[in-house]
């Protein structure tokens, strides 16, 4: 008798999609019908999995994780995994392998942010109706289907960011402290800016502060800042006819030989370049 019950696709990308796309590999749907073990390791791919109904146990870097209908698991097959459908409440699933282009950066960042491969998000049915669209897409097999399901892979990926309850909440949380602290950057880019000023004014660690907000924004909080500055000096080229030297004043800069260097580096141009390209 069979342990369960599945759909499946098996996918092959072309060289197109392997170097440019995320891509599926298989994705489909399964209902347990009795407790097994699936097991896995050293496998380039990433499994995205969707608990429908029922309950079961996910083993990953040394820890086993009770799950149940609601939760969601991405997991890096790199590294060694299990699972297993409980035996007394056999659990339904729907789920994808894929790999590709920026897909090891997603899950780093997505990691990184939430220190769990494992959450229930706020909202389950955007995940399933895309995990379906992307089903029909490779089942239909459109001359789209590469690029589709690129589409739908990073929905799917955006979505774990956020619909994941487990985000940080609460007004005196510190990740609160840094939607107030990027405000305050958005609205003083142009005033000198210290760690030491920030963390007296929002009553937060100035190490704190830092590694937290390259944590949850993916960049230090000077680079941000950097391309803040950076971004109102390129409106102004655009838009005014100020100097190079009073516009580097205008958003932050107190040197303009400084202001020139960095907007180099960041756009490949000098700003009177920039000016007269836009």
């Amino acid at each position: 008798m069979a342990k369960s019950t599945s759909n499946r696709i098996i996918s092959t990308p072309s060289s197109y999609a392997k170097e440019h796309y995320i891509f599926v590999q298989e994705v489909g749907t399964l209902q347990s019908l009795e407790p097994h073990i699936s097991k896995r390791q050293n496998l380039n791919s990433y499994l995205f999995f969707i608990v429908l109904d029922g309950a079961g146990e996910v083993s990953y870097e040394n820890k086993k994780y009770r799950i149940s209908a609601g939760d969601c698991v991405w997991l890096d097959c790199t590294r060694p995994y299990s699972h297993e459908s409980s035996a007394d409440n056999p659990w339904s699933l729907m789920w994808v392998h894929f790999y590709g282009a920026m897909a090891k950066s997603f899950y780093t960042s997505f990691i990184r942010q939430y220190n769990s491969f494992l959450f229930r998000p706020r909202n389950l049915v955007n995940f399933t109706d895309t995990l379906s669209q992307l089903y029909r897409t490779q089942q239909t097999k459109s001359v789209y289907m590469e690029l589709l399901s690129h589409k739908y892979l990073t929905d799917i990926i955006t979505l774990c960011f956020t619909e994941n309850k487990t985000e940080y909440e609460g007004e005196y949380s510190i990740p609160e402290k840094l939607v107030q602290v990027h405000a305050y950057l958005e609205q003083h880019y142009h005033e000198k800016i210290t760690l030491e000023t920030l963390s007296e004014r929002f009553f937060i660690s100035k190490f704190h502060l830092s590694r937290e907000y390259k944590k949850i924004y993916g960049i230090t909080l000077f680079h941000d800042l950097t391309a803040m500055r950076i971004s109102h000096a390129k409106s102004m080229l655009r838009f005014s006819d100020a100097s190079i030297e009073s516009i580097a004043i205008a958003v932050g800069f107190q040197d303009s030989g400084y202001f020139i260097k960095v907007f180099r580096s960041l756009e490949n141009m000098t700003p009177l370049e920039y000016r007269k390209k836009w």
